[in-house]
């Protein structure tokens, strides 16, 4: 693809993907797993090694684990949500680097996506966490 082409497709392609990332900010602020679904490839893997200890799960067990927790948003945590870039790996492919807050912990998540079914979902997540000092 010339670049000119791949200019083009990202320019497209870009606000489809910030949508995807707001809802995927909401769903976690809301411990809301219908919303993360949507966000989410039913295949998607979520996977972090901070500590020195490989966690790698599927969504339904990730799904678990957040409708186990009380939301940010119900114990009234200010929202720390950025998009830190998008990058295109093609027409089909991009990653996104994030950052928010489940307090006392402190996400940096690396959030590969695929264009597929007509719509962008993210298929892996892999994310290192800092947790605020004294919690």
């Amino acid at each position: 693809m010339a670049l000119e082409a791949t200019m083009k497709a990202d320019a497209d392609a870009r606000p489809a993907v910030a949508t995807l990332l707001h809802e995927y900010f909401d769903g976690l602020h809301f411990s809301d797993t219908q919303r993360l679904r949507r966000v989410f490839h039913r295949q998607a893997v979520y996977a972090s090694a901070t500590g020195g200890t490989a966690l790698i799960l599927r969504m339904d067990a990730y799904f678990a684990r957040v409708d186990q927790r009380p939301s940010p948003a119900s114990r009234g945590d200010a929202r720390t949500d950025r998009i830190l870039s998008i990058d295109f790996v093609g027409p089909v492919t991009a990653l996104a680097k994030v950052q928010c807050s489940i307090l006392p912990m402190h996400f940096t998540d690396l959030l590969t996506l695929i264009h597929i079914d007509d719509r962008w979902q993210i298929i892996a997540k892999v994310f290192h966490y800092e947790v605020t000092a004294g919690a």
